[in-house]
């Protein structure tokens, strides 16, 4: 699919010339980062957002800017609380937004947590894979019904999908040695096994879902990991960059790192991005398990896209929630 937009390409880059007056769009992760500039390009252009943060006194200090621009340009904002942590909060969120009945164009997961400490969610779930999976998981399919057709899901996933396939016979690691980024890799690719399976119970409608990951940018996102630690990760893909004969590793800027999401949301053609992993403003290409590739390169495995991978996931989360969807 030719396009003009690629790695450096920012939200504006994306949204040039676009008009998305009377568009309503619901945007998690909203108190910091790159979910605050999805929020603020996004009504920069009129669209109506409601945004959900699980701290809404951060999220509204943090989307002073959104504000501005929303009453600048015809948009509005709006803040919900939701702590995706807590599967108690996901299903009051939901109901709110139920109760109120207004319909969404657009709905964009993406909150999260990476590489935290050994812990569990409020319901008892691995961290990671409670907070990134199963309480979108939750929320989104209980406001389902909310999406106008032709409306789009897009989650934000990972390049460290690669990190791990999701391991359904044990998710909260009750037997498997925890590791921090294998954890984050399994959340990652659920969020990606998700996006596959809603959107092939759901493009009957009209209803298309992709994930996207947004590259690597200095946001809250990391703020478990030691600097010292990222650095030599850095250094260490650099030096498998320069074995290839590629260029080494460029933090993203936020703005850069948000025009993967509106693009996926908003300019790629709906039939383009259905069921797929979307990067740096293009649909992933598929990269075989056994190939190995750097953090930084491109490329989605085989396991995160697969069909009968993404129904058991789903079948797995139905039950360790204990709700199933239609």
């Amino acid at each position: 699919m030719a396009h003009p937009f690629g790695a450096t390409s920012t939200t504006e880059d994306v949204l040039t010339g676009i008009n998305l007056k009377g568009k309503r769009i619901l945007v998690t992760g909203v108190s910091a980062g790159i979910g605050v500039e999805t929020a603020r390009s996004l009504v920069a252009h009129g669209a109506h957002v409601v945004g959900a943060a699980r701290d809404l006194t951060k999220a509204e200090a943090a989307t002073a800017e959104v504000r501005k621009d929303a009453a600048a340009n015809g948009g509005s904002f709006s803040l919900i609380e939701l702590d995706l942590a807590s599967l108690t909060s996901a299903r009051a969120a939901a109901d709110k937004l139920l109760s109120a009945g207004k319909p969404f164009d657009i709905i964009i997961a993406n909150a999260g947590v990476m590489a935290t400490p050994f812990g569990h969610t409020a319901d008892g779930f691995e961290t990671q894979f409670g907070t990134n999976h199963l309480g979108h998981f939750v929320f989104i399919n209980r406001i389902a019904s909310l999406i106008n057709p032709g409306g789009r899901l897009i989650n934000l996933a990972s390049s460290g999908h690669r990190f791990s396939n999701v391991n359904l016979e044990d998710p909260n690691f009750e037997t498997t040695p925890y590791d921090p980024f294998v954890a984050y890799g399994r959340s990652k690719t659920a969020n990606i096994l998700f996006a596959v399976e809603f959107d092939r119970r759901h493009k009957d409608r009209g209803i298309r879902a992709a994930a996207v990951h947004p590259g690597g940018i200095q946001t809250e996102l990391g703020r478990h990991m030691d600097p010292g630690s990222i650095q030599a990760m850095i250094e260490q893909m650099n030096k498998q960059e320069a074995a290839q004969g590629n260029a080494p590793f460029e933090w993203k800027t936020i703005p850069q790192g948000a025009a993967t999401s509106v693009w996926a949301a908003i300019v790629a053609p709906a039939e383009a991005i259905g069921g797929q992993y979307c990067e740096n403003c293009h649909v992933g290409h598929l990269v075989a398990d056994d190939v190995v590739i750097s953090a930084i390169s491109e490329g989605v495995r085989g396991y995160a896209l697969d069909p009968a991978n993404a129904k058991a996931l789903w079948k797995k989360s139905e039950e360790m929630v204990g709700e199933t969807f239609a």
